[in-house]
């Protein structure tokens, strides 16, 4: 995400980042490309002129002129910036209101909404561990009821069962008399969206929010749609008294221009952000991680603190114990950290929140993508035990039963068999301590001893 803002950022920041002595002039020039880069991302106007003339006013005064480093503290001023216009701090949801805690959820048709309320659902009962249920007040768009009640099965939380012939306040009102009987911590209210704000759905949404009384009032937004999503929370904003804004479909945004819009217009800060179709693919909104990576600084905490959820600590630790035995790492270890890699989303979703990596995201998630690491599981899944164990039992024979047995090309592999040595090594020179989790831990922002080993994409 956020591609193409990242790239002209980073290439216009690194002229001025080594700089040792910083004049108006080239303060002037770099300010033109900062203020060019962000409205080529979609950023709002208004917002371009606050964040272009607040580091104007920083660069100009003592703070860079004194430096030592004036490019470096350049860079750190667009940074701080860059947070500030994003909201600085990550306001969570509130859930300290006596439960059930109402969260409405209210936005355009196409947006997002539905998905977003089952992926919400999960993070609270995953993250917060609440009691969750569910309600559907969209009786106007075609199976929307079934469709929630799909997702709710999914990620295992309770969703409330809409009559034929309720009205959407009647259906919220009776949802919420359930959960207080049920004594559930939180009940999310999904709302009927339409392709434009108008009279009637503000209405509609309004007369929710006031039978409810909700905690959290979010609007779910397309990120992709640039600074309309800014124009389209101040519309709600302006009708309804939101409490924060949740960014949907992030991860095909390769602009940036609603994150950096929506706090900015709608004075509400962004809270959440959909980083893919999954439902576990929804992220707290923290503008300093954000700010790192459209920087191209990475993000490497967030990283870890997806590894610390999704990475399985049993097999990191019996890997670990394995390694400190002095027993080599087999295939059936590599295939693990291959599914493992695929649960933080693939290569190109590690690379991509890791210092300086960023450029080799895009390329490393086309040739490594969810279907190669697939691939790559089939062929070892095809093996015999022993060759597992002891790839070097692998001769010409062996790799032709291993590629008909899994539907693949004998140049495959050999690829995969090269990979899993450079593997062994890179294991090695991480201190033997577990897998893919603590290799991450263990850079914690820097690249292991003799940088990242070729991979071959």
């Amino acid at each position: 995400m956020f591609e193409n803002l990242t790239e002209r950022l980073s290439r216009t920041l690194r002229n001025v980042r080594g700089q040792a002595k910083l004049t108006e002039d080239n303060i002037a020039e770099t300010l033109r490309e900062v203020r060019l880069a962000l409205l080529e991302a979609d950023v709002a106007l208004p917002v371009v002129k606050d964040f272009v003339a607040a580091v104007r006013e920083r660069a100009l005064g003592q703070e860079v002129l004194r430096s030592l480093t004036p490019g470096q503290v350049f860079v750190g001023i667009v940074q701080k910036e860059l947070e500030a216009v994003m909201g600085e701090v990550s306001p969570g949801l509130e859930l300290s209101a006596q439960p059930p805690v109402v969260v409405l959820l209210a936005g355009l048709q196409g947006a997002g909404k539905t998905t977003t309320v089952a992926k919400l659902a999960r993070y609270l009962k995953e993250r917060e561990k609440k009691s969750v249920v569910v309600v559907s007040t969209d009786v106007y768009r075609p199976a929307a009821i079934e469709q929630l009640h799909t997702l709710a099965k999914e990620v295992g939380v309770d969703a409330y069962p809409v009559e034929a012939g309720q009205r959407p306040a009647e259906i919220a009102e009776a949802a919420l008399q359930r959960a207080r009987i049920a004594q559930q911590d939180v009940l999310i209210v999904d709302t009927a969206g339409r392709l434009h704000v108008d009279a009637e759905m503000m209405d509609e949404v309004r007369e929710l929010h006031r039978r409810l009384h909700p905690a959290e009032t979010l609007f779910v937004v397309d990120a992709m749609t640039g600074q309309d999503a800014a124009n389209t929370a101040k519309a709600f904003n302006d009708a309804l008294p939101l409490t924060g804004v949740v960014l949907t479909k992030v991860d095909g945004d390769a602009r940036g221009g609603a994150a950096l819009s929506v706090r900015h217009i709608t004075g509400k800060p962004v809270k959440f952000m959909g980083v893919g179709e999954r439902t576990e693919a929804l992220e707290p909104f923290h503008p300093e991680r954000i700010a790192s990576r459209i920087l191209g600084m990475g993000d490497v905490l967030s990283l870890l603190e997806e590894a610390e959820r999704k990475i399985d600590k049993e097999k990191a630790e019996k890997l670990g114990k394995k390694l400190k035995k002095g027993k080599g790492f087999d295939l059936e270890d590599f295939r693990d950290q291959l599914q493992q890699m695929r649960n933080l989303g693939g290569v190109g979703g590690i690379l991509g929140k890791m210092p300086g990596m960023q450029g080799m995201a895009d390329a490393a998630q086309a040739q490594l993508g969810d279907g190669s690491i697939g691939r790559m599981e089939a062929m070892i899944n095809a093996m015999t035990p022993a060759e597992r164990r002891n790839p070097d039992i692998i001769n010409g024979s062996r790799k032709r039963r291993i590629t008909l047995g899994s539907g693949t090309q004998v140049q495959e592999l050999n690829r995969l068999l090269k990979q899993h040595k450079q593997m062994q090594k890179m294991m090695k020179k991480m201190g033997k301590k577990g897998g893919l989790n603590n290799m991450l831990r263990g850079m914690g922002g820097r690249m292991p001893p003799g940088g990242m080993p070729p991979m071959n994409f």
